[in-house]
């Protein structure tokens, strides 16, 4: 519980805000897939829908042994368009 109380500010470092920007510019290219996904969380997501910046900053968030770079690497691998 611990390692998620340390990445709880990531978002407001200078590699949050560098994941972030990077994070918005796939979600303008339409070479990657970035549609949004189904949440649970209507409290948060009125319409059950979490846009793909946030999905991906929460999960980095939660898992602070993740490498940031490595995990955007494979985030665009995976949304690629083929």
């Amino acid at each position: 519980m611990s390692n998620v109380k340390s990445r709880a500010g990531f978002v407001d470092t200078e590699k949050g805000k560098e994941v972030r920007e990077k994070l918005q510019l796939m979600t303008e290219d339409d070479r990657y897939n970035t549609a949004s996904s189904y949440s649970a969380n209507g409290a948060l997501y009125p319409d059950n829908s979490m846009p793909f910046i946030d999905k991906h900053m929460s999960y980095l968030i939660v898992h602070p042994q993740l490498d940031p770079d490595q995990y955007l690497a494979n985030v665009r691998l995976i949304t690629r368009k083929r």
